[in-house]
C-alpha cells in the first residue's frame, strides 16, 4: 500500500469515529445524571439512618420500608451507571479497533459489528435499568403524597369532630338566660 492509501483509510476510519465519539459525550452525560440521582439516594438513606434512632415507634415500620425502596432504588442506579460504563468501554474499543483495521490487512469489520452490537445492547439495558428507577422513585414519592393527605384529612375531620356542638346537650334557645 502507498502512504497516500493509508492517509485516505484513516481518513475514511476519523470520519466514521465520530459518530461513536458523539455517543461517548451523551454516555457521559447519562453517567452524570445517574451519579447525581445515587447520590441523592445515598443522602436520603443517611439522613434517615441518622434519624432512626430519634424516631417514635410507630414511625420506624415507614422508615424501613423507605430504607428498603431506597436500597432497590440505589442498587438499580448503580447497574444503570455500570452498564453505561460498560456501553463505553465497548464504543472506546471500537473506535481503536477501527483505527487498528486500517492498519492491519485483516478484515476486523465483523468483530467491530459485534462491539457496536453489544454497545447498543448495554446502553439499551442501562436506560431499561434507568426507567425502573425513576418509575420506584414516582410511586414512592405518589404513595407518601397519598399517604399523607390521608393522614392530613384524618387531623382535618378529627379537628372538626371536636370543635362541632355536642349533639347530645340541647341548642340554646334565643330567648333563655343563664
Amino acid at each position: 500500500m502507498t502512504p497516500e492509501t493509508h492517509i485516505v483509510d484513516i481518513t475514511r476510519v476519523i470520519q466514521l469515529a465520530i459518530a461513536p465519539v458523539f455517543l461517548l459525550t451523551a454516555l457521559g452525560t447519562i453517567v452524570g445524571v445517574l451519579s447525581n440521582r445515587l447520590a441523592r439516594i445515598v443522602d436520603r438513606t443517611r439522613t434517615l439512618e441518622d434519624r432512626l434512632g430519634h424516631m417514635p415507634l410507630p414511625d420506624l415500620k415507614s422508615a424501613y420500608h423507605e430504607l428498603a425502596l431506597l436500597g432497590r432504588r440505589m442498587r438499580l442506579a448503580y447497574l444503570a451507571i455500570a452498564l453505561s460504563v460498560v456501553c463505553a468501554l465497548f464504543v472506546g474499543l471500537l473506535i481503536a479497533i477501527a483505527f487498528i483495521d486500517a492498519f492491519l490487512l485483516v478484515d476486523l469489520s465483523k468483530f467491530i459489528a459485534l462491539l457496536f452490537i453489544a454497545a447498543m445492547v448495554a446502553l439499551i439495558s442501562s436506560l431499561v435499568v434507568f426507567l425502573r428507577e425513576i418509575f420506584l422513585a414516582v410511586t414512592s414519592a405518589r404513595n407518601a403524597i397519598h399517604l399523607k393527605q390521608k393522614i392530613q384529612a384524618r387531623l382535618v375531620s378529627a379537628s372538626r369532630a371536636r370543635s362541632a356542638p355536642d349533639a347530645k346537650s340541647p341548642a340554646p334557645f334565643e330567648g333563655d338566660t343563664a
